[in-house]
């Protein structure tokens, strides 16, 4: 006996408009079954069949990335949103199934309905407006693939204390507060309140909210075994005057666990040294991310509630050689209109900057820093016959030394990034881990300029060789605003004159001394990057802003504060002109009238 769906059928959204009878004969056909938390719902590669609907629960979506058969997750389907429409609607006309191009997983237990492609057919037929609500759909995932998208945001975040003592609450709390000053309703949820509840009670709560907070601390109890099952994503919350357990956690079927979504927030209590490497905390917790949140610090409370509700920023920086320079003026305009950076990245001279940033440095430290290293002195006046490279490097790997000391990425003040080009593999290498120095001293290794850096037997060279403005590392990163500064547009033309009847290598250093680069240089860096295409990428940003660099070459390092003055100007442009201006500005949110004593 066929069991009709229609009931379910006329509760989803995308389907209200449709006739009862077509409702009561596609129902008929359709197929309702159960999804457990973390089983997959179809595969990259495996043939459309169904369009699927969510009645409850949630779904995500898995696409692949690089050469090594990973995958970066993308987002969040929600009840009454439909999944596995491009490969079903691809076929079309031909009524051929295409292959799914991502892979589709429960996120937490969940209640699917399929219809066929026949049934979706006398749908069409009966409402044909169903097929363009269809494309309008496709075409907006595909505009916002990877960008922000609210219906795909997390919204349940489960907070784990690593110490029984650990009060976690208080952290909670302080969220949900500055988290109403920014207009968006939030609960926070304990084993008292949520504990034995029914799958219903946490479908409601997430219709009725925009953020859910549910807190708990390691334990073998169910309500932690639940919390971590209902997160969209973890936070685990440890002291930074701890030693973690490894692993963290305790096993556990939480498909937000297995996917590996999941941060570590490391409390700071005054000024207590950091106790285990940053490192070593997301691999004892399996986690992606890593947040530092000292314990009276109003700005980290700030960031910590932009990256909770999506509405985080984060800066891209290209590359450029002494184009870059520009990306100063970028980093002050930001700044003087309270435009916050919560994440920062770059490649090459982009990433020199972005680490500037991610240190904490004032606009003026920056700025003495800069001109010391690149404007006052040349650092790739250590010329060498070429073997692998026209200079030592000696003096570059001295300055980073002595900028960068022994900062490590995981320490930094701004999550940060940068890319290098892995020859080895041909794949962009992401350094989000280890010392600044060395992760610099790849991202600016220009083939044929500066040595290659290996790094586990692989060849490491600029970032710009493979992906000059990462903003599809950004992407990966967090899911708020995008800022990109790209200065890698050419100026007009190309000084062809220095590459005529050119003078030998020691006539040029007779001419013109070692602090003026030789034109092999200009040469070596626009073979590396001419083929890029950064016009792609600057569609990826919610503001891209794009100085004009014309007159200005790569290896101009002394035009420092024309370059500099031209970022500035370009910012303020681009940033009052964004229809986003105002929800970037970080506003002072206040601290809840809490008792401080129990903070931890």
């Amino acid at each position: 006996m066929d069991i009709d769906f229609s009931s379910p059928l006329k509760s989803i959204p995308f389907l209200k408009e449709v006739p009862a009878r077509i409702l009561r004969t596609v129902g008929r056909e359709a197929k309702w079954f159960s999804l457990k938390a973390g089983s997959p719902l179809f595969l990259q590669g495996e043939t459309a069949q169904d369009i699927h609907f969510v009645l409850s629960g949630s779904l995500g979506t898995f696409r692949p990335y690089g050469r090594k058969g990973k995958f970066e997750f993308v987002g969040h389907i929600r009840p009454g949103e439909p999944v596995g429409e491009m490969a079903l609607f691809s076929g079309r006309p031909e009524h051929v199934n295409a292959p799914h191009s991502n892979s589709v997983y429960a996120l937490r237990d969940s209640e699917i309905l399929s219809i066929s492609r026949k049934g979706f057919d006398r749908l069409v037929k009966s409402r044909p407006d169903i097929l363009q609500r269809l494309i309008r759909l496709i075409l907006l995932r595909l505009r916002q693939a990877g960008r922000r998208s609210a219906r795909a945001e997390p919204k349940v975040f489960t907070f784990v204390a690593t110490s029984p003592t650990m009060n976690i609450t208080y952290r909670a709390h302080q969220l949900k507060e500055a988290l109403a000053r920014m207009g968006l309703s939030a609960i926070v949820v304990n084993k008292d309140t949520g504990g034995n509840k029914p799958v219903a009670f946490f479908d409601e709560l997430e219709r009725t909210y925009n953020i859910i907070i549910l807190t708990t601390r390691l334990s073998a109890d169910n309500w932690y075994k639940l919390a971590v099952r209902q997160a969209d994503r973890i936070w685990v919350f440890g002291r930074a005057n701890a030693v973690p357990s490894d692993p963290i956690m305790l096993q556990s079927d939480s498909p937000a666990y297995q996917f590996k979504l999941v941060d570590v927030i490391i409390l700071h209590y005054e000024r207590e040294k950091l106790v285990t490497p940053p490192h070593k905390w997301r691999s004892a917790a399996s986690a992606t991310r890593i947040f530092h949140w000292s314990m009276h610090s109003q700005a980290d409370c700030q960031r910590m509630a932009r990256i909770i509700s999506g509405r985080s920023v984060g800066l891209v920086l290209s590359g450029g050689g002494a184009r870059a320079y520009a990306h100063i003026g970028v980093v002050k305009a930001m700044r003087e209109m309270n435009v916050p950076i919560d994440f920062v990245g770059g490649t090459s001279m982009g990433a020199m900057i972005a680490a500037c940033v991610a240190m904490g440095w004032s606009d003026d430290e920056i700025d003495w820093r800069i001109r010391k290293s690149f404007v006052k002195s040349n650092p790739l006046g250590d010329y060498v016959l070429p073997v692998v490279s026209m200079v030592r490097g000696h003096r570059v790997q001295k300055r980073l030394k002595e900028h960068f000391g022994d900062a490590m990425i995981g320490n930094l003040k701004v999550p940060f990034f940068c890319v290098s080009s892995n020859l080895t593999d041909s794949e962009v290498f992401i350094h989000r881990s280890g010392y600044v120095r060395d992760a610099l001293r790849a991202s600016i290794s220009l083939p044929g300029i500066l040595p290659p850096v290996i790094e586990d037997e692989d060849v490491l060279v600029d970032g710009a060789v493979l992906n000059n403005f990462p903003v599809d590392i950004m992407q990966g990163m967090h899911r708020g605003f995008i800022i990109g500064s790209d200065v890698s547009r050419e100026s007009r033309g190309f000084p062809a004159d220095e590459f005529l009847n050119p003078p030998g290598f020691f006539r040029w250093v007779l001419q013109h001394g070692f602090h003026r680069t030789p034109p092999i240089v200009s040469l070596l860096m626009r073979a590396a990057t001419v083929k890029l295409e950064t016009f792609s990428k600057r569609e990826l940003t919610h503001i891209c802003i794009t100085p004009n660099m014309d007159a200005i070459q790569l290896r101009d390092w002394d035009v420092y504060d024309e370059a500099v003055e031209r970022g500035y100007e370009a910012a303020i442009r681009a940033i009052k002109a964004s229809p986003f201006s105002m929800q970037l500005k970080s506003d002072p949110v206040p601290l809840p009238n809490m008792d401080r004593s129990e903070a931890f």
